[in-house]
């Protein structure tokens, strides 16, 4: 399908995050919850729109929204479901099942730190956001941080951490791909390429692989945390 009209792209590119996200609701019954927990956190996150709206991109949005406002309805759909599938493509393609800590590896040293670790990419990003640089780059820190004091804090967590991120990054490539054969060029129109880096990996800017390494990376582990579970 190509869209000689840029106006529909990112609601139809947010919708279809939504196709994943129920094939695995359907597939994996148990990661359920995992799934409705980390979405609706991520779906808050679209409300950060305004942050990146036109500093790093400046899509053409439903009721014109993100130029008007900065906010956008397609944020709120596309956060919804790349933190859900984020969260439990690792587990979901591993097999892997959730079962509870036992209460003595709760008091393991390394557990001290925990709320540390839990709010690290929210400090990251208040302490790297003033910076004289575009707000994608403390967006990314901040979910690598997020990622690095989660594996830090559960070492048991580690593998997951990096092969979530790297499972989450082929996954968003596929999708950046199809965005672009959606609508060709609409990355090189809509995003601030002159505003970033510059190293494109192919029609996409480094930057957007960077983001999902970190959230795969970051959202991979983050219920398990959260709610003092392991991956069995």
């Amino acid at each position: 399908m190509f869209l000689e009209n840029d106006h529909y792209v990112w609601l139809i590119w947010a919708l279809a995050f939504l196709i994943p996200w129920g094939v695995l609701y359907a597939a994996v019954p148990a990661q359920r919850r995992v799934m409705w927990w980390s979405s609706a956190l991520t779906a808050l996150f679209g409300l950060t729109e305004p942050i990146f709206v036109p500093e790093y991109w400046n899509p053409p949005s439903l009721f014109d929204l993100a130029q008007r406002t900065g906010f956008d309805i397609e944020s709120l759909i596309f956060c919804f479901g790349i933190g859900g599938v984020g969260a439990v493509l690792y587990s979901a393609l591993a097999g892997k099942r959730l079962l509870p800590l036992a209460g003595c590896e709760r008091n393991h040293p390394h557990h001290r730190f925990h709320r540390a670790a839990l709010s690290a990419p929210f400090f990251v990003f208040l302490a790297l956001y003033f910076l004289p640089w575009n707000p994608i780059y403390p967006g990314i820190a901040a979910l690598f941080a997020g990622g690095l004091s989660c594996a830090l804090c559960r070492p048991d967590l580690a593998r997951q951490t990096l092969i979530g991120g790297i499972l989450f990054t082929g996954f968003y490539l596929v999708f950046l791909a199809v965005l672009e054969m959606m609508a060709p060029g609409y990355i090189a129109r809509v995003w601030n390429l002159p505003a970033l880096s510059g190293v494109m990996i192919g029609a996409f800017p480094i930057e957007e692989l960077l983001f999902g390494f970190g959230i795969g990376a970051y959202w991979s582990g983050v219920y398990e945390h959260v709610a003092w579970h392991r991956s069995t």
